[in-house]
């Protein structure tokens, strides 16, 4: 990911904006958004048996009082899991704020104003779907606004640059914090699997980081319709702050769908398929969609803090008597090859298994 002209994530086919569709009354859904088999799976009641993902607390990973067992419930959070939510994070509470109620000013901007942000044919970055890869596939109930964020030099000159003030400089701070507070995270992955810590920071640092800004529609007939397909992520891991009240998120665990219920001040943070890879399959990836509400919309901010170069199993791990699980890829090419498929569970994971 060294210069800035060959650097290109992907590209995604051009679809209508759902925000400006759902403005009108709907009596009949467009077919292309129908997904009529999404539910026969199980959801399953928050708080029934444990059905909850674990909750991980920043300031007790590094305090020697409780560093222990907060890692041990690190420890089964990454394994078990591969989804927790990350309490006294570090992270300015006033700048979450602000970058929350801007977020949803950039996404209520005239559609004029958002045809500046749209997506070019051949990109993926700007506003629109990703992962559309052909005519016929079916469309989420949204749309999102995707772009690289760090470092630096990744920033398409026509999109970062040129996002209204103060918003602009509001992201740009985010970045940079949830830039240290990722190695802060992976780092204390790597001391709860027994990883040399070294290892992990050389992967994360100055690595890709890249943000996408959620917007789902309320849709009347919501079990119809999909906010997300169910997919695992590409990143090393993901860093999710919910913008408003309303909830979507459901997350996979034994053959059950979850839905999580954000903790006020919280990140919800997942394992991407490149931790999987770098950790040789103790942390996980896992599958998660997003849902539709009947009668309000949900926004959200994902960031995805990836490592660079080339990865696979760490040595240390690896030095340890295990058999290496994946094949060396480089992350470019892994994100560039992700963003030419569409999301289907984690088969684009599966295809640098050994």
């Amino acid at each position: 990911m060294e210069s800035n002209e060959a650097f290109k994530l992907g590209r995604s086919l051009l679809v209508p904006c759902v925000q400006e569709l759902a403005k009108k009354p709907i009596t009949t859904i467009p077919s292309r958004y129908l997904v009529p088999d999404q539910e026969n799976q199980v959801v399953s009641d928050v708080g029934s048996m444990g059905a909850e993902i674990p909750v991980i607390d920043m300031q007790a990973l590094v305090s020697k009082e409780s560093m222990d067992s907060e890692l041990a419930k690190l420890d089964f959070a990454c394994k078990d899991w591969g989804f927790f939510q990350l309490i006294n994070h570090g992270v300015s509470l006033s700048l979450v704020e602000k970058l929350k109620t801007e977020i949803q000013d950039f996404f209520n901007l005239p559609m004029e104003e958002k045809k500046k942000y749209w997506q070019t044919p051949g990109e993926v970055e700007g506003f629109g779907q990703a992962f559309v890869v052909s005519e016929e596939q079916k469309l989420d109930w949204a749309d999102m606004f995707f772009l690289a964020t760090l470092p630096p030099h990744s920033r398409k000159p026509h999109l970062f640059p040129n996002l209204p003030l103060p918003f602009r400089e509001t992201l740009d701070h985010y970045s940079l914090e949830l830039e240290k507070l990722t190695m802060a995270i992976v780092v204390q992955i790597a001391k709860a699997i027994n990883m040399k810590v070294e290892e992990m920071r050389e992967f994360f640092e100055g690595g890709l980081q890249t943000m996408r800004m959620n917007y789902y529609p309320p849709c009347g007939e919501p079990d119809k319709v999909i906010g997300l397909t169910p997919h695992s992520d590409g990143s090393g891991i993901t860093i999710l702050l919910q913008v408003n009240e309303v909830e979507g998120l459901q997350v996979k665990k034994d053959g059950k769908w979850i839905p999580v219920k954000p903790l006020p001040n919280a990140f919800i943070v997942n394992i991407g398929d490149t931790v999987e890879i770098i950790t040789n399959g103790a942390c996980r990836s896992i599958e998660h969609r997003a849902t539709i509400n009947s009668e309000k919309e949900r926004l959200s901010i994902a960031t995805f803090c990836n490592p660079k170069g080339e990865i696979g199993p760490a040595p240390s791990l690896i030095s340890q008597g295990q058999t290496a699980l994946f094949r060396k890829v480089r992350v470019e090419d892994y994100l560039k090859s992700m963003f030419e498929r569409e999301l289907h569970e984690k088969s684009h994971l599966d295809s640098v298994r050994i």
